[in-house]
């Protein structure tokens, strides 16, 4: 049977219920957000009409745009029972009470439709327990759902199906996941906090016995396992404070109480600090203090840090360690690891401790809480944020050396890792002769395929199996099959560079001789599409005076991008996380956009004292002013307002839908939620359009004001001056960009064709760039990482 989710019911409009809703809703799928109503209410839905109205306040946001809200229902308990039997998946996401639970789901099979999926988000709660009451039919189309908060933000979703739920009803969940909602999904087993949280909750665990052991302190921990150690920013003790206090001494106790086998598990038990901050009600986040608490002293903000043997909070200091400083030089995780755990300070000693004993543990887990390392190790990059999984950074380490290290210290290192080395293999995942990604299968004893999902297309497999057409130091054009080909970046942050534009100029030849049908420009990886041009080059040709250098370059990369919006065959580009400035003028510039559902985009030029010049300014006014029927008598003024605004305000999208708001991207550009199928959908897509009989659009004209639009944006640029709002130097860029937004020294009313847009941009961005404060800017930018107003 097929099962096919239009339309879905969460009951519980918690943090948790509400997210899930949201996310629903930027798949555009409608949701009914069911919760009981409160003693006296007048009326019933107020519990969830307040968790929808909660989650349109977030920050960061829930929604991929506001107005998606209205695709929630909200209902109670008791008086919208008839519209549970309208919905294909029933998730409940009530309090983490089983005698709760089982009410609720007597209530679901009371109303739901027979073939209706119905799951638990428990975090802990096992499935067996939930399932005892339930019917066989119920029980067949039964699973956990454990999503992760925030729900749009968290990757992880945790699959784990009982011994009677029918594998469709998993595959229609996991294949819903994946594609509708952009969900990293992991299979587990009915085991206590599943996979993420098992392996996370000791990771916790030994944090907190090896901090006492070598005398180091919230901070102090904090700087030796984030980005260091390839975990996020939040590193440990910023983490818990977001998980909150209480739910972590949860967590503790479910492993304790439930899992019997573990041999770790007497440790699962809160230290004596964690115990003193819950009874004073120190929690973390949600009651304003936990390990870091912020206030205001003297008008400003400061974060104080814990000392966790006296309870007093102090202004948070910022620890250095030398092995976490040679980590910093390191480009990869790997070799950040590496040179962490390398180092002969108490960081390292510190870090090898933890690092040696999570190791182990996950080794020890398998496979009861999954079946193999590829889910324990996408369950922690997924729902941990860390760089990579604790079987992909064993590998980094080397497994032979690091077993050796750890039985010279007398560490139990699993059999199984020792039976592997024993067989020949020196890692989890290797190569075969295909180039093929396998891993070690401890139960079978032998190699297995890394299973990836359908509709992925993963761009370092293609060219780890020979699919690599052509590379430089920052790209790589890959041939990615039925014709089409990929051009790749690979450079920092992915910032455009001359090798960038030399190989995309290879591949639009490439296209033009008829080698390939359609190209693809697209990349997987780090946190950014493009983060921008590379703008230490601008600098120092700007303080050698470079003018005619500057300007070649920039007419160079208009030219390419012209040439790619408008070639004879299907340029689609691919953008996704952080697209900025160059970045974007590079993705709108295309015969079509498949873009990712979390996009981070804008022209942020202004910010470093220039003007987008790669076609940002052209484009932008084009999908302004091009969206106006032909022979339409208009004022142009309203229009090309907003476009200044967008750019002169540097205003970033931060998600799909608020891109194409700004008319970053076009009404028909399309969506993928899935990263992973992000490539495959644009080469879908331009294999589409090939076959629809793909013609390049026609060049555009534009009626610009000239100086009377031009009047009004300076009005605004005074009046932001006045207000405090905008340096000097703001108002020079503005009145800059506005010259070319205008159309420059024109009459007014005056059509212009494209090209005229895109001198005024090289002329603008050359002025800029002999600006002192602009220099400025630009070296602030990169020393510091942020802007300077000036």
């Amino acid at each position: 049977m097929g099962y096919e989710i239009r339309k879905v019911a969460v009951l519980g409009a918690g943090v948790m219920g509400q997210g899930i809703a949201a996310h629903l809703a930027n798949a555009g799928i409608p949701s009914v957000l069911f919760d009981i109503t409160p003693k006296g209410a007048e009326d019933p839905r107020q519990l969830a009409r307040d968790g929808i109205k909660n989650a349109a306040k977030l920050k960061p946001a829930s929604f991929y745009k506001a107005a998606d809200a209205a695709l929630i229902t909200p209902a109670a308990y008791g008086t919208d029972d008839a519209l549970l039997a309208e919905c294909d998946w029933i998730v409940e996401v009530v309090v983490e009470r089983l005698d709760i639970k089982e009410r609720v789901f007597q209530w679901v099979a009371d109303n739901r439709r027979p073939d209706a999926i119905v799951s638990s988000n428990t975090s802990g709660i096992k499935l067996a327990d939930m399932a005892a009451t339930m019917d066989e039919g119920m029980r067949q189309h039964f699973l956990v759902t454990h999503f992760f908060n925030p729900v749009r933000y968290m990757r992880l979703l945790e699959l784990v199906e009982g011994p009677d739920t029918l594998p469709a009803v998993t595959a229609a969940i996991a294949r819903f996941g994946e594609r509708a909602l952009g969900k990293g999904v992991v299979y587990g087993k009915d085991t206590p906090n599943f996979v993420a949280n098992r392996i996370g909750t000791f990771g916790i665990v030994s944090v907190f016995e090896r901090m006492a052991q070598h005398g180091l302190s919230v901070t102090q921990v904090d700087a030796i396992f984030g980005p260091a150690m390839g975990r996020p920013k939040s590193a440990v003790f910023r983490t818990l404070d977001l998980v909150g206090l209480d739910t972590m001494d949860h967590v503790f106790g479910n492993v304790r109480d439930n899992a019997p086998d573990d041999e770790a598990r007497e440790r699962f038990v809160s230290p004596d600090f964690l115990k003193q901050m819950i009874a004073e009600g120190a929690l973390g986040g949600k009651s304003g203090k936990g390990f870091y608490q912020k206030v205001k002293q003297s008008g400003k903000s400061v974060i104080l840090a814990r000392d966790l043997e006296t309870g007093e909070y102090a202004p948070a200091d910022r620890p250095r360690f030398d092995s976490v400083g040679a980590a910093r030089k390191k480009e990869t995780t790997g070799a950040k690891v590496k040179a962490v755990l390398g180092g002969d300070d108490v960081a390292a000693q510190f870090a090898w401790d933890v690092t040696a004993d999570t190791l182990i543990y996950a080794a020890n887990r398998l496979p009861e809480i999954a079946d193999d390392v590829v889910n324990i190790d996408r369950a922690m990059r997924w729902g941990f944020a860390w760089d990579q999984g604790p079987f992909e950074t064993w590998d980094a380490l080397g497994v032979a050396d690091t077993v050796a290290r750890m039985e010279a210290e007398g560490r139990a290192v699993t059999a199984w890792v020792k039976d592997m080395l024993a067989a020949g293999r020196d890692s989890f995942y290797a190569r075969d002769d295909d180039g093929a990604l396998t891993y070690w299968d401890p139960t079978a004893g032998e190699a297995k395929a890394v299973p990836f999902s359908e509709g992925w297309l993963i761009l370092a497999e293609k060219k780890a199996r020979g699919a690599l057409v052509a590379s430089n130091l920052s790209a790589d054009l890959i041939d990615i099959g039925d014709g089409v080909a990929c051009l790749s970046f690979h450079s920092k942050m992915n910032a455009l560079d001359e090798d960038i534009f030399k190989l995309y100029e290879q591949a639009l030849n490439e296209l033009d001789e008829g080698k390939w049908e359609a190209l693809v420009v697209g990349n997987q990886g780090g946190t950014a599409f493009s983060a921008g041009a590379n703008i230490f080059m601008i600098a120092m040709l700007s303080m050698q005076q470079q003018w005619d250098q500057i300007d070649a370059m920039i007419k160079s990369m208009q030219d390419l991008l012209q040439r790619a919006q408008y070639s004879n065959k299907p340029v689609v580009t691919a953008p996704w996380g952080l697209t900025l400035g160059g970045g974007l003028e590079v993705a709108m510039q295309s015969s079509a956009c498949q873009a990712a559902g979390e996009l981070y985009c804008g022209l942020v030029e202004v910010g470093v004292g220039l003007i987008p010049a790669g076609g940002g300014c052209k484009e932008l006014l084009g999908r302004y002013l091009g969206t106006i029927p032909e022979g339409t008598n208009y004022d142009p003024n309203p229009f090309v307002q907003q476009a200044f605004r967008g750019v002169g305000l540097a205003t970033v999208a931060t998600s799909c839908e608020e891109a194409r708001a700004m008319a970053y991207l076009r009404p028909t550009d399309r969506v993928t939620t899935d990263p992973d199928a992000l490539i495959q959908d644009a080469k879908r897509l331009a294999l589409g359009m090939v076959q629809a009989g793909f013609k390049p659009p026609r060049k555009r004209t534009f009626k610009l004001p000239g100086p009377s639009g031009r009047a009004a944006i300076e009005l605004f640029l005074y009046q932001m001056h006045e207000g405090g709002y905008a340096t000097d130097h703001d108002v020079t860029v503005g009145k800059k960009l506005a010259w070319v937004m205008t159309g420059g020294d024109i009459p007014a009313n005056t059509w212009v064709d494209e090209q005229h847009v895109l001198d005024l941009e090289r002329e603008a961005f050359l002025s800029l760039c002999g600006e002192q404060k602009t220099l400025d800017r630009i070296q602030h930018m990169l020393t510091k990482g942020k802007p300077l107003r000036n």
